[in-house]
């Protein structure tokens, strides 16, 4: 991670320990940035007693949380750094008091202007992925649960995201031909259903809605494992594919109970097992939480891998960017 990431890491957090007390930490967003802070709302649900709640930013506008005051937190992500709605979000949180933290690719933007503490990440092919969106909001988020929820394995778990792009390296180069006879075999499926849960859940909903929907224009929902066979499983059937993350977390059971199932009925089940990832020199500590972020790494090869098949460019849009909305 580049000194100057952790430096505006480090001031963000400073900001944070300096206030008596901390009611509600808030992560806000919309669309794919959205999804990526559902692991924070995850991460501090679980290992912190402090609140925590994802919105999407209109909602968080239109429907503004009663408790939003000095005493919040609010992180707010835009790639451009020009989402109107989450922009809007940010400048309410920091007008109620709350201390407000930004996570962006674009300097001086808009949400950028509209945050008390911007935080910048890198993106491109040969940036290091713990300089990308995901190594730069796990690195946040260890650091602020350093000061919420203290505890030594979170400066361990911040260390260890310095060894991503060798281990991202490793995923894409494990799964590079499954993920071409993927692509091949699935490239005229008109609907993929994407399926997690835990702190892997922000993932297969953005898999869902960012790259088969967005991206792709193939039909999708995200269905989490726990709620599969509260209806969803009903659609099962022998060509209708699922993508399904298989956690190492505490949730597994419920995937694991997702695949024992719909095997009996799909030929197209793809189960990405996080097992199978070579975390072997990775502190156990932080093991679940790489595992996540390398789960992401690979969903974007088998994405890619299909979109290539199709002729279809991940860059295309029929109404985003296109028109007024």
């Amino acid at each position: 991670m580049r000194n100057l990431h952790e430096l505006q890491i480090k001031t963000a957090v400073e900001a944070v320990a300096s206030r008596k007390e901390v009611n509600e930490v808030y992560f806000v967003a919309c669309g794919g940035s959205q999804a990526v802070l559902m692991a924070g709302q995850y991460l501090f649900d679980k290992e912190s007693s402090v609140p925590s709640h994802v919105y999407t930013a209109n909602e968080f506008v239109y429907d503004t949380p009663k408790n939003l005051c000095e005493k919040s937190v609010v992180i707010s992500c835009s790639h451009s750094g020009n989402t109107p709605e989450t922009v809007a979000a940010t400048k309410l949180a920091r007008s109620k008091g709350a201390i407000t933290i930004c996570l962006s690719n674009l300097e001086g933007s808009p949400l950028w202007e509209a945050a008390e503490y911007p935080v910048h990440y890198d993106w491109g092919k040969d940036v290091s992925d713990s300089d990308k969106n995901k190594g730069i909001l796990y690195g946040l988020l260890f650091k602020l649960l350093g000061v919420l929820a203290t505890d030594a394995k979170w400066d361990i778990c911040f260390k260890e995201l310095e060894k991503l792009t060798e281990l991202s390296t490793k995923a894409k180069e494990q799964y590079d031909a499954q993920a071409k006879q993927w692509a091949k075999d699935n490239k005229r499926k008109k609907t993929i259903y994407t399926i997690g849960s835990g702190i892997n859940y922000g993932e297969v909903y953005s898999t869902a809605m960012c790259w088969f929907m967005e991206m792709q224009w193939i039909n999708s929902g995200c269905i989490h494992s726990g709620e599969f066979f509260h209806g969803p499983f009903e659609v099962t059937d022998y060509d209708v594919p699922f993508m399904l993350v298989k956690s190492i977390g505490k949730t597994r059971f419920l995937d694991e109970r997702v695949e024992n199932f719909a095997k009996k009925f799909t030929e197209d089940l793809l189960v990405l097992d996080q097992k199978d990832l070579d975390l072997s020199n990775v502190a156990e500590e932080a093991r679940q939480y790489i595992a996540a972020i390398l789960t992401g790494v690979v969903i974007r090869h088998f994405v890619e891998a299909i979109a290539f098949e199709r002729g279809h460019s991940l860059d295309v849009r029929r109404y985003m960017w296109q028109m007024e909305y």
